[in-house]
């Protein structure tokens, strides 16, 4: 492919590099090393998380070069820049998860503004860790301009004693350790060898389910995302993603023709029946909005519902994302979708081709280890499902992937805590009884701010040999390395006066997984009169910057917790400027 296929005048990094009132601009552009026909070619994005927080981004700048030398095989002019991530791992457990959601509407807005700021035509976007793949990924809805996205890949698993492990243990070795189950000596033996490499965290936990969710949605090449970050291979995927949206430019395929209602939808099959996240629940919304398109948490959940659960993965199950790509990765488990009639096959991917068309051309089958026919799946019904009732009016989330039939319901009495902080230290003290259902709440996207994950609470009952024995609800969020009966996203929050902030130690709540039914035993008069005496949560410390600015501007759980009006609101195209 030449520059000369290309129409110039039609591009918005015509507004920086063509005509005499450029030459200032090109100024800059030959102080860098590019010469005249680079100048005059299209100009890609080519965004990277890339920081020394966390091994999921160490390996995203040099997979960009891989990147970078497909652009220009592709007859473009590539052009890297960083935006920032807030790694869960390291934010969880303490303050610094306030910062986690709220990083996924900086990263989304930082990718807007470098775009626009730079006239760049196209993006190839790299992510690693779990808010920068729906970051990128709503950026580039946003923009709505040709579009690839690449992930940087999994960790490949710990090894100890002959098994594998993963950070989930860690953290649940915590709460061993408090319990006196486990020996400091034997806790940091663990912590010492479960994350033995570059990449994000090995389950279907968030990062890994985004992953699938950005083949499965079409903005990622089929595959691209299985192969672990310490695999050279994945520089033939970065190529062929910088070659790929060259491919997209020429076609004048943009990110909104790839993400539609049909291609959500079939992100929203793939995070089912592999046991993903629950914060899907939160980023497919979010992600939609960037396009206009209503798809809230209801939506997600009615397709969660009728999905089968036939992929064998942590944390519910007993395989990471290694063992995955192994077996054949997404396009494998997206055939068995197909067999059932649960993929809608005539959306747009990035490489240009429909979702049937790039099925056609996947060998591969169900090995029925990792993932099993979809006939004969684990579950009838998907990893994650939705609840609804007189306590999340707005709708609430739980994963179940790996729980028993007779696991998914539960009653029991209230026992309340106003942040994640006193809830912790109680699990600590073991000031809690089995049979409970423990509710965490003010931990919303507006109330906590930052609507934190619960990972460090939930892993210490894990440890504690307690997970089995209580349940959680909040209106905050659970990492997707949680599990037990663990409630997340509950609406309207208890910032927002949601039934939730009005719950009191003793009241029996019903948690039905199998129904969809989460309620407690109050009367509506008896809700009404607790409403009319109750005067709000405290004021936070959070009175000044991000995330005070977050809190003021953020939206409802259901609609995916985001900052502006989206899509619908539009009155320009950036790429019709």
């Amino acid at each position: 492919m030449t520059a000369s296929k290309f129409d110039k005048t039609k591009l918005p990094s015509r507004h920086v590099t063509e005509g005499p009132s450029r030459a200032p601009h090109r100024s800059y552009f030959y102080a860098m090393g590019l010469d005249e026909t680079e100048i005059h070619q299209p100009w890609v994005g080519v965004a990277t998380c890339w920081n020394e927080a966390a091994p999921c981004n160490i390996a995203l700048n040099r997979q960009a070069q891989s990147v970078k030398l497909g652009v220009k095989a592709g007859g473009g002019t590539p052009r890297e820049f960083t935006t920032i991530t807030v790694t869960d791992g390291i934010a969880m457990g303490h303050e610094g998860m306030r910062s986690s959601l709220a990083s996924r509407e900086a990263i989304a807005d930082t990718v807007e503004l470098t775009m626009r700021g730079h006239c760049y035509d196209a993006v190839v976007g790299l992510a690693g860790c779990d808010k920068s793949l729906p970051g990128m990924m709503m950026a580039m809805v946003r923009l709505n301009v040709p579009s690839v996205f690449l992930y940087g890949g999994s960790i490949l698993p710990g090894r100890l004693d002959g098994n594998d492990v993963t950070v989930q243990d860690v953290f649940e070795a915590v709460g061993k350790q408090q319990a006196g189950v486990m020996s400091n000596v034997d806790l940091e033996t663990l912590e010492k060898v479960a994350c033995p490499s570059a990449g994000a965290c090995g389950g279907q936990f968030t990062a890994n389910t985004m992953a699938c969710v950005s083949e499965a949605i079409g903005l990622a090449l089929m595959n691209s995302s299985g192969a672990p970050a310490p695999y050279e291979s994945r520089d033939q995927h970065a190529s062929a993603s910088g070659e790929a949206v060259m491919n997209l430019i020429a076609k004048n395929i943009r990110a909104r023709d790839v993400v539609t209602r049909k291609s959500l939808e079939n992100a929203a099959r793939v995070v089912a029946c592999t046991g993903g996240s629950t914060n899907a629940g939160l980023h497919l919304p979010a992600i939609a909005h960037e396009a206009g398109i209503e798809f809230s948490l209801q939506d997600v959940c009615d397709i969660f519902r009728d999905t089968p659960y036939f992929v064998d993965l942590k944390p519910g199950g007993n395989y990471v994302a290694k063992d995955l790509y192994e077996v054949g990765g997404v396009p494998v488990v997206m055939k068995e979708l197909r067999k059932a009639g649960l993929i809608h096959e005539d959306c747009m991917t990035a490489s240009g081709k429909t979702l049937g068309e790039e099925l056609d051309q996947i060998e591969g089958e169900a090995d029925g280890k990792v993932i099993y026919p979809v006939e004969k799946p684990l579950s009838k019904t998907g990893g994650v499902v939705g609840l609804m009732g007189n306590l999340a009016p707005e709708g609430a989330i739980v994963k179940v992937a790996g729980m028993a039939e007779d696991q998914q319901v539960f009653t029991g009495p209230a026992h309340v805590f106003e942040c994640e902080e006193d809830a912790f230290a109680a699990v600590k003290a073991r000031d809690y009884k089995e049979g409970e259902v423990i509710v965490i709440r003010n931990e919303g996207p507006a109330g906590g701010p930052g609507m934190r994950e619960m990972l460090a609470t939930t892993a210490a009952l894990s440890g504690q040999g307690m997970g089995k024995k209580v349940a959680l609800i909040t209106d905050g969020r659970f990492s997707g390395a949680t599990r037990g009966f663990c409630v997340g996203h509950v609406g309207p929050e208890a910032a927002h006066g949601g039934p939730i902030a009005l719950v009191k130690d003793g009241d029996m709540i019903t948690l039905n997984a199998i129904t969809g039914e989460i309620s407690v035993d109050v009367s509506d008069e008896e809700m009404a009169k607790r409403k009319s005496e109750w005067v709000g949560p405290k004021p936070t410390i959070y009175a000044s910057g991000a995330l005070w600015k977050y809190a003021q501007l953020v939206g409802s759980t259901r609609l995916g917790a985001v900052t502006h009006p989206g899509g619908n609101a539009e009155k320009h195209q950036y790429v019709d400027l």
